[in-house]
């Protein structure tokens, strides 16, 4: 790739001189903060960098799951955290998925409302316990934020309609829905290109220095900086409490007669699947790791990919033949807290990221949330 220095005088005036705005990361958060920089300020340049030649951290990587949160994972997070701060993360996640509706429509992402069930084992009996004598109170707290007449119920049937032989309770989710991860990003850049916004591939962020970001190509000046880059973040900001999560999902052959649909969460949301036409998307088992998933490699490992195959095969698939088609790994960015770092850094760098592995939801309020801090400064 040619550095800055060797472009002719065509290419510099118009790529890279005199931006205004420089965005890094292509995903959910940074299309977003550069579309509503754009909307606010028409006349000014937004530049939009992506070290991938397709954004390259969890936004077109993941499983395209619009959630909010389980049961199970709630009273997780309760316990490590305040009431109001778990409740206001939550809420963000619900305003953030109704935002994304309504930037880029239903159609577009192909968003629907199925709900999700958190599933549980015989020997996960007790978790379940606990999930039920909770779900009066997490349903209060849920329909302040929804709107919706009990979020959770309990379901008796969908296990054995199923066919999950493995698993013997269930809890269904009325507030989560699905997308197609793909239609959403490749939406956002439409609208991005749509508005003039410049987007620069292959472009990697490696320092800043006042008002210059060095890359691998050379250096970029701006008048404001935002970082987007999720759980690449560390390499910009070390001393922000947020690190890489690698998160790996397998995708079967067709499967014939598949017999559910919508999205189903167990083991506190660690794992996860769905229909996606008549396969099984399966992701998760980062628990079983945790130290080698810290990590921003987007390799699949032997350890997790045959873990996540042995459960299809013992728990959800029994006596069905199939093979994994697809395999990739995404990274999510993550921290003791579960709320989205949105905050001024100096006076031209700000940042947008630790969204938690809910960047479906929250990402694009985050953009926006982010884009208002920066032009109202």
């Amino acid at each position: 790739m040619l550095e800055i220095n060797a472009l002719s005088y065509w290419e510099k005036e118009t790529y890279i001189n005199h931006t205004d705005f420089l965005v890094v990361g292509s995903g959910i958060v940074g299309l977003s903060t550069a579309i509503h920089l754009k909307q606010r300020h028409p006349s000014k340049k937004v530049t939009v960098l992506e070290r991938g030649y397709l954004p390259t951290g969890a936004s077109t990587k993941n499983a395209g799951f619009a959630c909010i949160g389980s049961p199970s994972e709630l009273l997780a997070d309760l316990k490590e955290q305040p009431e109001n701060i778990v409740f206001s993360t939550v809420q963000k996640r619900w305003e953030g998925l109704k935002y994304l509706r309504q930037l880029l429509g239903d159609e577009e992402i192909e968003y629907k409302s199925l709900g999700s069930y958190e599933l549980f084992t015989s020997s996960q009996k007790e978790s379940f316990d606990e999930c039920i004598k909770s779900l009066d109170n997490l349903n209060i707290k849920l329909k302040t934020i929804t709107g919706i007449e009990e979020v959770f119920q309990v379901d008796e049937n969908i296990c054995k309609k199923a066919g999950f032989i493995k698993f013997k309770h269930a809890i269904k989710h009325k507030a989560e829905g699905q997308i197609n991860t793909g239609k959403m990003l490749d939406a956002l850049l439409r609208l991005a290109q749509s508005k003039g916004i410049q987007i620069l591939n292959g472009i990697e962020a490696k320092k800043i220095q006042a008002q210059e970001l060095l890359t691998n190509i050379g250096v970029f000046q701006f008048e404001k900086l935002a970082i987007c880059t999720n759980g690449f973040a560390k390499t910009l900001l070390p001393n922000e409490d947020v690190a890489p999560a690698r998160a790996q999902v397998i995708v079967t052959s067709p499967i014939n007669d598949l017999p559910f649909k919508g999205i189903y969460h167990f083991d506190e949301g660690y794992y996860y699947f769905r229909n996606i036409g008549n396969r099984i998307l399966f992701g998760g088992g980062r628990n079983l790791d945790f130290k080698g998933e810290t990590t921003t490699k987007l390799e699949t490992t032997e350890q997790i990919i045959s873990h996540l195959e042995k459960i299809l095969k013992q728990n959800l698939l029994p006596n069905i033949d199939f093979d994994i088609e697809h395999q990739w790994a995404g990274t999510m960015g993550v921290g003791k807290s579960k709320s989205p770092i949105v905050k001024k850094l100096s006076d031209h760098t700000y940042c947008g990221v630790r969204l938690g592995g809910m960047g479906v939801a929250i990402g694009t309020l985050i953009g926006k949330e982010l884009a208002a801090l920066i032009y109202n400064e």
